[in-house]
């Protein structure tokens, strides 16, 4: 059973007239990413992911990420619409943030936006922005949503959500 979507005030979307499978547009709103006290990444030109439910995921385009920050993590998984994802490691100034972000390498059809482009998970950050405004994550450790006060829920991934 689903829960009955907050209210939608002015300038806000649901997320539960997000469609599914997930929709990937590029997206001009300025991304930024810190990570061990460093900008990482910053774009005007990310793939925003949205799928019912579920608040949206920012992939940010490698050219804009800092060089040298990303190595491959061990591990991988599986999306049913996206394909096989790869996880990522940051290293800032020598020190290794684990599993910090994921990609798809070689996403399906519908998808070609996510290639080349890193979605980093805001719980494992110092700080993410989305224009300016300072990103609050997705509850559970599977999901990487990037919440915002344009987006209402209720979000999957706090406990009780599973069957959504």
């Amino acid at each position: 059973m689903h829960p009955r979507p907050d209210p939608v005030g002015p300038g806000q979307e649901s997320v539960w007239d997000y469609p599914r499978p997930p929709s990937a547009d590029v997206t001009a709103r300025r991304v930024e990413v810190v990570l061990g006290g460093r900008l990482i990444a910053s774009t005007t030109g990310a793939a925003r992911v949205c799928e019912t439910s579920h608040p949206p995921v920012f992939y940010v385009p490698r050219a804009d990420i800092a060089e040298g920050v990303l190595e491959k993590a061990s591990g991988a998984s599986w999306c049913e619409w996206k394909g096989v994802a790869t996880y990522w490691d940051a290293v800032v100034d020598g020190v290794r943030f684990p599993a910090v972000g994921w990609s798809y390498e070689d996403p399906t059809e519908g998808y070609r936006p996510l290639r080349g482009a890193v979605a980093f998970y805001p719980s494992k950050l110092d700080r993410a922005t989305v224009d300016g405004e300072i990103v609050r994550a997705q509850a559970g450790d599977f999901y990487g949503g990037w919440i915002t006060d344009d987006v209402v829920g209720p979000f999957k991934g706090e406990p009780g959500t599973r069957g959504w």
